[in-house]
Order: C-alpha cells, then structure tokens, then sequence
C-alpha cells in the first residue's frame, strides 16, 4: 500500500510539473470609454504581446454595450500568462486607451 500512495504522489507531482509547462488560455473583459480610440491603443501595443508570447485568438464587443471588450488569448505556460496580466505597462497600457473598468482576467487550461 505504502508504494501505490508513493506512485500516486509521484505522478501527482509529475501532473502538476507538466501543467505548468502547457499553454494557458487568457480572457480579459473590461469596458472602455471608447471602442474605436481603444482599439488603436490595443493595436499599437501587438508588438508587446508578441514579445511575451501572446497569441491573440479573438477580440469580441459585447451585444448589450459594445465599450465593453473580451479578449482571448495563448500563452506559452501559466507563468507567461501570470506576469502579462500583473505587468506594470500593461495597466498603463490600458489606462492610456482608454479602459474605464477594472479587467477580468480568467485564466484557463484546456481538458478536452
């Protein structure tokens, strides 16, 4: 018995380990002042998303409130994905293009 509980917590470990190196799904919703100046804002900063390893998967506006914005994206792991949303320039990033809320992220790994 003591060697099966040892084999369980070795591939317990062995998951957690792996999961950290599998791609991470972001979704950011926020609202913002203005669609149209924020998407220039959101466009001139591609390149800063490119560089962290972002993959922009799809940019949605809402039915009800078209200020309000959703985004998904790819990151490598949850740790790229972790420090994009906690970067310091992305908050002034955003504050500059207008985002009047405060942003949601989710941040999600795929099962199936």
């Amino acid at each position: 018995m003591l060697v099966s509980v040892a084999a369980i917590a070795m591939l317990s470990f062995a998951f957690i380990e792996a999961a950290k190196d599998e791609k991470v799904t972001i979704i950011i919703t926020h609202e913002v002042k203005d669609f149209a100046t924020w998407k220039i804002g959101y466009d001139a900063d591609a390149p800063n998303r490119t560089a962290a390893g972002l993959k922009v998967l799809g940019l949605y506006r809402s039915i009800d409130n078209p200020n309000v914005v959703t985004l998904s994206m790819e990151a490598p792991n949850a740790d790229v994905a972790k420090g994009f949303s906690a970067n310091p320039n992305l908050k002034a990033a955003m504050e500059k293009a207008g985002v009047i809320s405060a942003p949601d992220f989710k941040f999600l790994s795929k099962v199936q």
